[in-house]
């Protein structure tokens, strides 16, 4: 029997890919490099909560987040991946909903970054690139490891979500 949990959190988060340079470089997928005191560290994507008093919609809490974290702008925003999990430490038998939307970086200035990520850190928010490939999005630990495994295996249809013809 299905037990319909309640949705006690929502995330909005950026597959943030800048273009190669068209001589065979490969696109690149934006991340940051997360190192917390006493941890092993690991890599997210941009984004973060969405806040219903501030954000109109999911994507609206997109546009802010990557403009708190990264100090950028994007466009081309396109749904994904969805990844459910539970949070039992918000509440017992509820969950939280990532939404991850692939979009392409328009300009990024590390010197604009604001918010509790760079006012009060804990610990240190590194921007780094990879190469969005098989090999480069494995290279490192992306956490959720769900959405590194779905990376790794749909680069060519990442990248198509972001194709001109799809209206």
């Amino acid at each position: 029997m299905f037990v319909e949990r309640p949705v006690v959190k929502r995330t909005a988060r950026a597959i943030l890919l800048a273009p190669g340079n068209g001589r065979g470089r490969p696109a690149e997928l934006i991340l940051i490099k997360r190192t917390k005191p006493g941890q092993e560290p690991y890599w997210i994507t941009p984004g973060g909560g969405v806040e219903p008093d501030v954000d109109r919609t999911v994507v609206d809490a997109l546009h802010r987040e990557v403009a708190e974290e990264l100090g950028a702008e994007i466009t081309d925003v396109v749904p994904a991946f969805v990844d459910t999990v539970s949070d039992p430490e918000e509440t017992p038998g509820g969950v939280k909903v990532q939404h991850f939307f692939v979009c392409r970086l328009v300009s990024l200035n590390p010197r604009l970054r604001h918010g509790p990520e760079v006012e009060e850190p804990q610990g240190e928010y590194e921007i780094v690139r990879l190469p969005f490939t098989p090999e480069g999005v494995t290279s490192v630990e992306v956490v959720p490891p769900s959405l590194q495994a779905y990376l790794a295996a749909n680069i060519e249809g990442v990248r198509s979500l972001l194709a001109p013809d799809l209206g």
